[in-house]
């Protein structure tokens, strides 16, 4: 039946400057305060998609540019460590940078700077989103179709989800959930998967490794 198909997707992120810039920790904080939501979601979201995210020190760009371009390890590690999926929304996980930073702040005897040139520019996001044209009605076709799937179109359909769909769900288990119980425990495995501390390929891969382990390893 066609409303079971699942149409695979793709998508790229576009950056759009907003002109605000930060020099020191304060003047980040207070941006924070009134800055656009596409912008938390760009600076924490966007950076996998980024082709240098290979590193997986700093989870977002806030860590990134606190630590080397102010120097603190401290306030970096801790913005590294906030994993945006535990946040009802964007104005909760807002709310969170702001108390860390606000914290240090507070904790600091002077505020660091980084040198001109250095500041930290805000970017807002605007997600562009591409019909593959590829469809599946089979959850066991997934298995192949997964491997072959862009890192957009993984982003789109396990991270983006998130911002579209309420309780912080991907697609995979939203489709799935339409099979009235069949795939429950394959469902169970996917919301399993954080996709925040990895790259996109390897959120792909342990997506895959969740299919064959259904399909293929007697759990179906």
């Amino acid at each position: 039946m066609e409303e079971t198909n699942f149409n695979i997707m793709d998508c790229a992120l576009i950056a759009i400057a907003t002109g605000e810039k930060a020099q020191n920790l304060r003047e980040l904080g207070d941006y924070l305060k009134n800055t656009h939501q596409g912008c938390l979601y760009y600076h924490f979201w966007g950076a996998h998609l980024h082709s240098h995210f290979d590193d997986l020190e700093f989870q977002n760009d806030f860590a990134i540019w606190t630590s080397r371009k102010l120097n603190d390890s401290k306030i970096s590690e801790q913005l590294s460590l906030i994993d945006p999926n535990i946040y009802k929304d964007m104005e909760e996980l807002r709310t969170e940078v702001i108390e860390i930073i606000e914290q240090q702040l507070y904790e600091l005897e002077y505020v660091p700077w980084a040198k001109r040139g250095q500041e930290f520019h805000f970017i807002r996001s605007q997600i562009v989103i591409f019909d593959t044209g590829v469809f599946v009605n089979d959850p066991k076709d997934l298995l192949k179709r997964i491997p072959e799937m862009s890192i957009g179109s993984i982003f789109y359909h396990f991270i983006d989800s998130r911002r579209r769909l309420p309780d912080n769900r991907n697609d995979f288990s939203v489709w799935l959930d339409r099979f009235r119980n069949k795939y429950t425990g394959l469902i169970k495995d996917l919301d399993m998967i954080d996709p925040y501390f990895t790259t996109l390929n390897e959120l792909r891969q342990d997506i895959n490794t969740v299919f064959i382990n259904y399909f293929e390893g007697g759990t179906a």
